[in-house]
């Protein structure tokens, strides 16, 4: 095929595909998992953003490995940035608050997101997470990076189960 013909037939392949997370937020495929309300400039879903769990392994992957409260031993995990999941919806705000599936509510101050590299991890010991055992979605702090996020404060902005996040 020559280099003329490759790049037509490119170029209809990248036109033919659904928006990107820098162009918006396709809607999603599967089951929604995760959504996204407030100051936010990019919505899927009339005045919120939703995310299926393809929408969210689409997103840049990181991992990490931590000691934490409810496990005997360190644990790795692996998801997005939570800073990566509010860039996709165009976040603003000063206080994120995150809703678990049994409504447990936390607020978490955009500072952390920023300063900490918060996981929203989809995988422990890359496995996917399931809901017995604190999944889908699970909000982590890297806890071994520094020793002031070894304290209750930080372990009860790690929410587990995540359903919602919502910015204030």
């Amino acid at each position: 095929m020559n280099t003329r013909r490759l790049f037509t037939v490119l170029l209809a392949l990248v036109a033919a595909t659904p928006l990107t997370f820098a162009q918006g937020l396709s809607a999603p495929q599967g089951k929604t998992i995760l959504s996204v309300s407030g100051k936010i400039g990019v919505k899927n879903k009339g005045d919120i953003a939703v995310f299926d769990m393809a929408m969210i392994e689409a997103l840049p992957q990181h991992s990490f490995t931590t000691r934490t409260p409810w496990y005997d031993k360190p644990v790795k995990f692996t998801g997005p940035l939570l800073a990566d999941v509010l860039a996709a919806v165009k976040a603003s705000g000063t206080t994120l608050s995150a809703v678990a599936i049994n409504d447990y509510k936390i607020n978490i101050p955009m500072q952390d997101v920023s300063q900490h590299g918060i996981l929203m991890a989809r995988l422990m010991d890359d496995k996917p997470i399931p809901v017995r055992s604190k999944g889908p979605l699970f909000v982590v702090y890297p806890f071994d990076n520094a020793a002031e996020l070894r304290n209750s404060v930080y372990y009860e902005r790690s929410i587990w189960q995540l359903k919602a996040l919502d910015l204030q």
